[in-house]
């Protein structure tokens, strides 16, 4: 079974801008080009194959009939683990909590949601929010919502290109305006408004918040964002270990010439480009072309791929 590109459904959330179309060459009728959804069998937007044996297929219906390309731990009618994306925020994101899977299975029908945001560029000044500054009671922090100081009491950090921040479920956080992300996520959509900055939706109204759920799920402990990322320099790319937790495994490679990788039977490897000039993905003879925003996904039980050229890659796999 042979690599296949993905189609990202785009997302035109308020507050996006427009760097996935001009960075990333992303198409859209859209105006404002929020998100990407690289990588996704979320029924609220899921990706398409595009070219090879199942050009047109919904991810879904591949894993589904192919659950073996996902890993030897997957089923078929199992849920999708992961869910990877693009984000521009040219404004501010609204401050929210994501719960765990406990809580979201019982209450959303969904999974719950960790995640990990990769920088790939800010803006000057460019800052986003992670957890309180200091202790908060539950009570406190509904007063703060109520008394609209919710902002004095949230600990805000500043980003640059390259950091690399890791969500927990229950961690109140916010991106912040001129920041550019990979996220690297469960397969969740459930997300609990806090904060919004009293921005009106596209009904004119102040968009939705989800006070009472938020205050069910978050912790109030001081957050620590600090996550060392370390790096090796090995058969002609730079890797960087970003995550590894219970739901994803995630590196960014630096690839000057080539570099050799390879999908065994107990993971696919989904392949994101967020730098670089291009190049191509080999697999076996096989040749997919690589520019920025290209999205691939190798099969579990693919073996030894490479990829060749100047590109800066971030490579998901499951434990």
């Amino acid at each position: 079974m042979r690599p296949f590109l993905l189609k990202a459904p785009i997302k035109d959330y308020i507050w996006g801008g427009t760097k996935l179309r001009e960075i990333f060459g992303k198409e859209s009728e859209l105006e404002r080009l929020a998100e990407s959804w690289e990588l996704s069998c979320h029924p609220d937007g899921e990706c398409i194959i595009d070219g090879g044996e199942f050009d047109g297929m919904k991810l879904s219906e591949f894993v589904n009939a192919h659950p073996e390309a996902v890993g030897s731990s997957f089923r078929s009618g199992d849920s999708f683990p992961v869910l990877v994306k693009l984000i521009d925020a040219k404004n501010d994101l609204s401050v929210q909590v994501h719960p765990n899977d406990e809580y979201a299975h019982k209450y959303e029908n969904d999974n719950g949601k960790t995640e990990m945001w990769y920088i790939i560029s800010a803006d000057p000044g460019a800052e986003l929010v992670y957890g309180f500054k200091d202790k908060i009671t539950k009570d406190g922090f509904r007063r703060a919502i109520e008394d609209n100081t919710l902002m004095d009491k949230v600990n805000r950090v500043p980003v640059k290109q390259g950091d690399v921040f890791f969500i927990e479920p229950g961690t109140l956080h916010a991106i912040g305006k001129g920041i550019l992300i990979a996220e690297i996520q469960q397969s969740s959509n459930v997300t609990y408004r806090v904060y919004d900055y009293g921005r009106l939706g596209a009904d004119g109204k102040p968009r939705q918040l989800h006070v009472e759920k938020a205050l069910e799920v978050t912790n109030t402990e001081p957050a620590d964002h600090r996550r060392p990322v370390y790096g090796m320099e090995l058969d002609g790319a730079v890797t960087q270990l970003l995550a590894d937790c219970n739901y994803f495994i995630v590196n960014r490679n630096r690839i000057i010439k080539e570099a050799s990788f390879a999908a065994d039977n107990s993971s696919f490897a989904h392949v994101l480009v967020i730098g670089g000039s291009g190049g191509e993905l080999v697999a076996d003879n096989y040749r997919l072309g690589l520019k920025m925003g290209t999205s691939v996904f190798v099969p579990a039980g693919t073996g030894a791929f490479a990829i060749k050229g100047n590109c800066d890659v971030i490579i998901t796999t499951i434990p």
